[in-house]
């Protein structure tokens, strides 16, 4: 009977020990099977989670066993959940998540095993068919995917057309912020409309374009705090210069902005291509009246080309399809029609270059001036200059913005509020 007991416990630790090995073998294919089931959750918010949704078909006739339900959540509310989740081990995650580009180093550094390696899925096989600025931006220090590139936000200089013809001002002879300034001095007597609109105390993007300009973020490529650099004391002084100008609305915060472009405060709006749709939107009846063009240089020659947003797709270490997972994020950040509908029906602009040989891309817009304005903005994507991001990204832009506050309300000398501003900053990174 002994005998017999110990021949049935070795069969069934056997046994066991087979059923686990075949479990752990499929779970390490399924990112590579060709054929992945189930169903996935998509986390995403407003118009990016519409374009999410509408891709769903397209997906489904490639892989017609993989169900995707996206939810549509409050960009905070996303975050929220999504930091709870990944706090409690990926309990009450989606299988993907949509996130904006600078606050993944924040994510990835809080939460280092928080999300799936994509290099190690395959996804390196897609990076040619990005902008290397796009790219620095999905990648960890050790160069792998940690996410999947999907919009982004080439910038330029939103510009009334009807103003600077009044002000008899040539949009092409500006090349510097020199330039830029100078222009603004002459529609503002011409027209009373003030140049660009800047919430001095709260928001720091013109600062930023124009570090991104110069190949800085709030750090250099050592990740070094570069706020008393030379880049950015030039940023700051062509700011304050403005300012002290008259030439700068005080708006208050994205409504003020909005606006500011509708009734006319404003002659230019230095933003992110995206805000295009934000204009035809908001001011159907200035159709004709709204061009663009390049970012001043800070002398000529120089750059001219910066970004503004953006997003990416990550799938959490806690799916539990991660082939159907990653499925999705491939086929959506690499299918060209998918790419295309988010940028036609909602405004999103692909990271995806193969997209920009389009006729979205390619022909007038009869509302910007019968000018190739996404053309314009297709055409630089390759120059934007790299930049570097770190978790620390959110703390420095607060100390940015109350540096700027201070210089420009408080009219303290740029040098030595910098200096504070990274002596500040030092010390919260510390």
């Amino acid at each position: 009977m002994k005998k017999y007991m110990s021949i049935m416990l070795v069969l069934l630790l056997l046994l066991l020990a087979a059923c686990s090995n075949k479990s752990g073998g499929e779970e390490t294919a399924s990112a590579d099977s060709k054929n992945p089931k189930g169903t996935i959750t998509v986390w995403g918010w407003d118009v990016a989670a519409a374009t999410l949704e509408a891709s769903v078909k397209s997906f489904q006739e490639k892989y017609p066993d993989v169900k995707v339900k996206v939810e549509d959540f409050n960009s905070d509310d996303l975050y929220s959940k999504l930091t709870v989740g990944l706090a409690a081990r990926g309990s009450g995650l989606p299988d993907v998540v949509l996130v904006e580009d600078e606050r993944i180093p924040g994510y990835v550094h809080q939460f280092p095993q928080g999300f799936l390696n994509l290099s190690e899925l395959g996804y390196d096989k897609h990076k040619d068919l990005f902008n290397e600025a796009k790219i620095a931006s999905v990648q960890d220090q050790d160069g792998n995917f940690i996410a999947a590139p999907w919009d982004i936000g080439p910038a330029g200089v939103f510009y009334r057309v009807d103003l600077f013809k009044q002000a008899n001002v040539d949009p092409n002879s500006i090349e510097t912020w020199e330039d830029y300034i100078a222009a603004g001095e002459k529609i503002k007597a011409a027209t009373g409309a003030e140049l660009l609109p800047i919430d001095v105390p709260n928001h720091d993007g013109v600062f930023a374009m124009m570090m991104q300009q110069q190949g800085m973020s709030y750090f250099d490529k050592d990740n070094k705090i570069a706020l008393q650099s030379p880049e950015a004391i030039r940023a700051m002084k062509t700011i304050k210069e403005m300012y002290d100008k008259g030439l700068v609305l005080q708006n208050n915060g994205w409504d003020g902005i909005v606006t500011a472009t509708v009734n006319g405060s404003v002659a230019t709006v230095p933003y992110g291509v995206w805000y295009a749709g934000t204009i035809m939107d908001q001011a159907p009846d200035l159709k004709g009246q709204w061009d663009v063009f390049y970012l001043p240089g800070f002398k000529e020659g120089g750059t001219r080309y910066a970004n503004v947003g953006g997003s990416s797709i990550l799938i959490p270490a806690s799916t539990k399809n991660q082939a159907a997972a990653y499925a999705f994020v491939d086929f959506f950040t690499t299918d060209k029609d998918a790419q295309l509908l988010g940028f036609e029906k909602y405004g999103l602009f692909p990271s995806l270059k193969g997209t920009y040989d389009a006729p979205q891309f390619t022909e007038n817009s009869e509302y910007f001036n019968n000018s190739p304005i996404f053309k314009k903005f297709a055409d630089i994507v390759d120059q934007v200059p790299t930049v570097y991001l770190n978790e620390n990204l959110a703390k420095a832009s607060t100390v940015t913005r109350d540096a700027q506050a201070a210089i420009v309300l408080e009219n303290k000398s740029v040098e030595d509020v910098l200096k504070d501003a990274q002596k500040q900053l030092e010390n919260q990174i510390r």
